[in-house]
């Protein structure tokens, strides 16, 4: 603690930015790392039981409402909403046979909510992937301030560098640091994001499947239950 309290007390206007930076830097990872971990935990449980609870329902009115009722996060429910959803008519969105609208709506719908999934994903690879060269451009300052004040003290030997020289190299540590917990938090994230991101699309095709099975009267019916 003393390093860091003196490399702080003895380190000029760049030393100190770089050590705020990297401490706003860890907070920000760490947020995201905490609320992304606890959001996908929950679409994943959510997913894994609002499918089989969607199909069990004895028809789409009461299906509905078995999804809506475990789908915490809303991932599964706009996918049914976009596939009812009826087009204006007389616009292009209503154009085409129904078969293409219906892909269209699904697709459309699919890439908001994997969207949805995905953020704060830039965040924790930007951290990751600067951390350590800010880290590293602390420490190269680090030992050229300190240099230049043994230097000037008219005065050079090895104890008098390897303190400075080695306060300086905490900062590449605190790069390391923050960089770490980023990446392997964006590495974990990515593989439980592409699994919903296979859920969802097995999901949103066998309700395409379904709807376009159904006469048109007993669509009609679906949406307005």
């Amino acid at each position: 603690m003393g390093g860091y309290a003196r490399l702080w007390a003895e380190g000029d206007a760049i030393t100190r930015t770089v050590a705020l930076l990297l401490l706003a830097m860890s907070v920000s990872a760490w947020v995201v790392i905490l609320w992304k971990g606890w959001v996908l935990t929950r679409v994943r449980r959510d997913v894994a039981r609002a499918v089989p609870a969607f199909w069990s329902g004895a028809d789409l009115a009461s299906a509905r409402l078995q999804l809506q009722a475990i789908d915490r996060e809303q991932v599964l429910t706009p996918l049914l909403d976009a596939a009812l959803l009826t087009p204006p008519a007389g616009t292009l969105e209503s154009a085409g046979q129904a078969e293409s609208q219906l892909t269209r709506r699904l697709r459309d719908a699919l890439h908001r909510i994997v969207a949805q999934l995905q953020y704060g994903q830039v965040l924790l690879a930007s951290v990751g992937s600067t951390a350590p060269f800010i880290g590293l451009f602390g420490t190269v300052w680090g030992i050229y301030h300190a240099l230049l004040g043994i230097s000037a003290a008219g005065s050079i030997s090895i104890d008098k560098v390897a303190g400075p020289v080695g306060e300086a190299l905490i900062m590449t540590a605190a790069g390391l640091a923050v960089a770490i917990p980023a990446v392997l938090a964006y590495n974990v994230f990515g593989k439980w994001v592409g699994a919903c991101e296979a859920e969802l699309e097995g999901f949103a095709h066998d309700l395409r499947e379904m709807l376009l099975d159904r006469s048109p009267g007993e669509r009609r019916s679906g949406e307005a239950g």
